[in-house]
């Protein structure tokens, strides 16, 4: 009797330890591990935003354009996450967005400038002395074959192909009309609002249909926003609760989902946005400047908005947000920084970057390493856990994870590279065309394609480009030379000509000093 009752024991023992070893394999197996860990990951992306459009200071100081702005939401998400104060994009807004989402570098996938709306336009201004580069005018392309487009793989395709909810919302700008790539569905995305071949709307303003009134839309009318149309809501308000409306099913059928929160603002059309504009007048601001302020924060509140979402879900302990702009300010004055929008001095290129991942980021920290825009492809994928996948091209970005596991990360033997061959601005503004530059540590160096001048700046002491220390340090001009010229070479970058010549401009290596 008490052998019974022991292998009764036994078989009770045993049958519990087997459910508890299925239940252990079943955890494990790849599809549950995969599905536990993924974040969800939001990139919030700003257009023509400058560094220091925003109360939150990027520089070791407040400035005075800082004390200007009221981004409270900017602040939330730095404190609650990592501040990155060496960050950048390319000196325009469709290099900066190819790159983000291709992983390659602007002079290795050619769209170096904007693309138009309209296929096969070269947006490039005439010049009197250069003739146009031939560069990849049409944008991005999913599709091989698609002539002067940059053939990719983007990672929100590889995000929707390893189970994320992929949407889109607000500006694309990828690619021109009537070529795969003016479409986010091509791109990888599973729900795209607001986005096409367009690089800024014609109205901000619910009241104006957002450009799409009837007998005389607009080729910049903003799609997919009848709802709003007759109302006073601002445009960044439309998108943002359309965005919250396309985050319920994923987070209703708990899947981990990708959110390209893309908006116009703060790009021209400079529009006031009536729930903040009155407070920037009575500061004493001109109507101008009160309009940026109040779109600015308009765009604050967005960012605001989202996060109290995800709270409200219960999901934003696993949910990542990336804030990003696409390039600097335009046609306006960035100082201490040198220039704007278009150039690859500073003040074109240096962004606002802030990166919130719950359990991973350790609050209120600084990352002053440098990063750029086509570190977002690798950093996103590693985020999501994929590995060993396969793209088109060849990468040129680097996962930014050991920073954000590390604020002190350093690695200064890196080199970053930005390519402009084009005439951006129809002037001759010095810094705006024909410009490539290159930063290794602290030193960057500048090389003007029309003059063959080289400039020599170290960003540690003068953040502001003011002082060229090319006749001193010969040397290091050398080896930042050839070290630009041989990824221009590698990567067959587009570079213009000389018209009286017809001769291609020379490698910066190629260039006496």
């Amino acid at each position: 009797m008490n052998s019974i009752k022991t292998l009764r024991s036994n078989k009770n023992y045993l049958g519990a330890f087997l459910l508890f070893f299925i239940g252990i394999v079943y955890a494990q197996s790849p599809k549950t591990v995969a599905k536990r860990a993924q974040p969800n990951i939001i990139v919030f992306l700003v257009d023509d935003m400058g560094w220091q459009d925003t109360s939150l200071p990027f520089w070791t100081k407040t400035t005075e354009l800082n004390k200007r702005y009221h981004t409270p939401n900017m602040e939330r998400l730095a404190k609650e996450g990592m501040k990155f104060t060496n960050a950048y994009a390319t000196p325009v807004c469709t290099p900066t967005r190819v790159s983000m989402i291709s992983g390659m570098n602007a002079a290795n996938h050619g769209v170096t400038n904007w693309t138009s709306p309209v296929k096969d336009n070269n947006t490039d201004n005439s010049d009197e002395e250069m003739a146009k580069a031939d560069w990849n005018y049409n944008g991005l392309s999913p599709v091989p074959g698609i002539p002067h487009t940059a053939y990719a793989t983007t990672y929100p395709q590889l995000l929707k192909d390893a189970g994320y909810f992929t949407i889109h919302v607000g500006k694309a700008h990828w690619g021109s009309a009537g070529t795969p790539g003016s479409s986010p569905y091509n791109l990888g995305f599973m729900v795209n609002i607001s986005g096409n071949s367009i690089g800024h709307p014609q109205s901000f303003k619910g009241t104006d249909n957002y450009g799409n009134i009837p007998g005389k839309t607009s080729p910049n009318a903003v799609p997919d926003l009848q709802e709003y149309f007759g109302k006073d809501c601002f445009l960044t308000e439309a998108l943002t609760l359309e965005a919250i409306k396309s985050l319920e099913a994923p987070i209703k059928n708990k899947q981990a989902f990708y959110l390209n929160m893309s908006h116009y603002a703060i790009h021209d059309p400079l529009m006031a946005d009536s729930r903040y504009i009155q407070k920037y007048l009575d500061a004493g601001l001109d109507a101008k400047e009160a309009k940026l302020a109040s779109m600015i924060e308009g765009m604050d509140k967005s960012l605001g908005d989202i996060m109290n979402y995800l709270k409200e879900k219960n999901i934003e302990k696993n949910t990542i947000v990336i804030f990003m702009s696409d390039n600097g300010p335009s046609h306006r004055s960035n100082l201490p920084l040198k220039s704007s929008k278009g150039s690859v001095y500073e003040g074109g290129i240096r962004e606002p970057m802030i990166v919130k991942w719950p359990a991973v980021v350790k609050p209120s920290t600084v990352a002053q390493q440098y990063v750029i825009i086509e570190d977002f492809f690798p950093t996103i994928l590693e985020m999501a856990g994929l590995k060993n996948y396969r793209t088109a091209q060849q990468l040129d970005g680097e996962s930014f994870l050991p920073i954000l596991k590390n604020a002190n990360y350093s690695n200064n033997e890196r080199i970053l590279v930005w390519h402009n061959p084009n005439k951006w601005t129809s002037s001759a503004a010095p810094g705006i065309n024909y410009f490539s530059a290159i930063r290794q540590g602290n030193w960057k160096l500048v090389y003007s394609m029309r003059t063959g001048k080289k400039e020599l700046y170290d960003l540690n002491d003068d953040i502001g480009e003011k002082n060229n220390l090319s006749d001193r340090y010969p040397g290091k001009v050398e080896q930042l030379s050839s070290l630009l010229s041989n990824e221009l070479r590698k990567c067959k970058a587009p570079m213009p000509t000389f018209k009286n010549s017809g001769k291609v401009v020379p490698m910066p290596d190629e260039v006496e000093f």
